[in-house]
């Protein structure tokens, strides 16, 4: 496979640059329209990439793979409805995506998660975490302030870790939470970490679902990560740091898979019980990360390519014009 970055004009560069006015993505389409129209397929893992037409990108088919499985209606905007294909991983993002229309038969396959299949082939779980065996709470969480429980609860939690013994705690907000931050700002975060707290703000490890495998539970805010984790059920609590109404909220669904916390102060004791408290949720984690992560069976990167291959309706020895 070739890799190649995306050509950036210097006006799209210097709008990129000052972020506060956005990521201007449709500027970096726009500079690579005769390339991008040389194409006979684009396949992405983000929906923006459906801007292409507006871009005066008409000749690849536009291929969309979901990178995540989450219960908030940004998985499910109208723009998905412009691709001419779409590979979805599990039976609950096929059903949303059939009611709202963004899908039809004929343009899309049921495959299983090519992320989770690939993530294990690249995470690095080799050697311990932590000089001890201590089981290890994994915090993640979202990187929207309005969704996430992370100014409430991280100082806190440091705090109540800090002065117990016998858990190892991880805390590895999503991605794109320190994506844009200074080195200086990163490090200063992370030196916080201790003999038995891991503060990672971005490397390898907090993508390729190292700290997913390696963890006993899991504690979020509104991260679709928690499926993933739920691909081998274990314990899981969830942060309510906004005192949202979430018992009926179909966004929140996930929510009903451990117990939910509102109290900073009531965190370690939740985490300390939710082993004995799995046995409530085993079942409906089981039901609800199928209907998320599809067939567990392997092969989905092989079904993936079969179904991209019958879209083209090529030859795989021909299909060689495609960009990802």
């Amino acid at each position: 496979m070739r890799l190649e970055p995306l050509h950036r004009s210097a006006l799209t560069r210097l709008r990129q640059e000052v972020k506060v006015l956005g990521k201007f993505k449709h500027l970096t389409l726009r500079d690579n329209r005769s390339v991008l129209n040389s194409f006979d397929a684009i396949l992405a893992v983000e929906n923006t990439v459906a801007m292409a037409r507006d871009e005066g990108i008409e000749k690849p088919l536009l291929i969309y793979t979901p990178h995540g499985f989450g219960d908030r209606d940004y998985a499910f905007v109208p723009r998905i409805a412009t691709f001419d294909f779409v590979l979805v991983a599990g039976e609950k993002t096929e059903r949303q995506m059939l009611e709202r229309g963004l899908i039809r038969s004929g343009n899309y396959a049921l495959t299983g998660s090519i992320k989770l299949e690939t993530a294990e082939l690249l995470m690095n779980a080799e050697g311990p975490l932590f000089a001890n065996d201590q089981p290890v709470i994994l915090y993640n969480p979202h990187f929207e302030a309005g969704l996430s429980s992370w100014s409430r609860f991280l100082g806190p939690m440091l705090q109540q870790f800090s002065r117990q013994r016998g858990l190892n705690l991880v805390v590895a907000p999503h991605v794109k939470m320190f994506c844009n931050a200074s080195r200086r700002k990163r490090e200063r975060i992370e030196t916080r970490s201790t003999e038995t707290i891991l503060i990672d703000t971005g490397s390898d490890r907090s993508i390729d679902s190292t700290y997913l495998a390696l963890a006993s539970v899991y504690v979020g805010d509104v991260s679709s990560q928690v499926y993933e984790f739920l691909a081998n059920p274990r314990p899981c609590v969830f942060l309510n740091a906004h005192a949202v109404n979430w018992r009926t909220d179909p966004h929140y669904i996930h929510w009903h898979l451990g117990d939910v916390v509102e109290d900073p102060a009531e965190l370690v004791h939740a985490i300390a019980a939710a082993p004995e408290r799995h046995h409530l949720y085993r079942e409906r984690q089981m039901k609800l990360a199928a209907a998320a992560l599809g067939t567990n069976a392997r092969g989905a990167s092989d079904r993936a390519a079969e179904a991209i291959l019958g879209c083209l309706c090529v030859n795989p020895a021909k299909a060689t014009s495609m960009i990802a």
